[in-house]
């Protein structure tokens, strides 16, 4: 399944708890056991004010989707085309 990766704008995401990361995450889980195998998330990245999600999805319909019926913002959704890391250049 392609990749994604969800920018989602949370002002102080960065100052946020344990358990409200716990929280957002239990969330997130619940909706994607709903909409079933089309849509798994990888991991995420919490900065000061966003945070960037990477998703394997059927397409970016379901990533929008996912947002939606868990209230979390999806400011934007991009197709990943390729993966680089420090032996990229070797």
């Amino acid at each position: 399944m392609p990749k994604y990766v969800i920018e989602r704008p949370l002002p102080g995401a960065g100052a946020l708890s344990a358990q409200q990361l716990h929280d957002i995450s239990a969330k997130s889980n619940q909706v994607i056991a709903g909409l079933g195998p089309e849509i798994r998330w990888l991991q995420s990245y919490v900065t000061t004010d966003k945070i960037y999600c990477v998703y394997v999805a059927a397409d970016e319909d379901i990533v929008y989707e996912h947002a939606r019926c868990g209230g979390f913002p999806a400011e934007s959704v991009s197709l990943v085309s390729a993966t680089i890391d420090p032996s990229s250049g070797e």
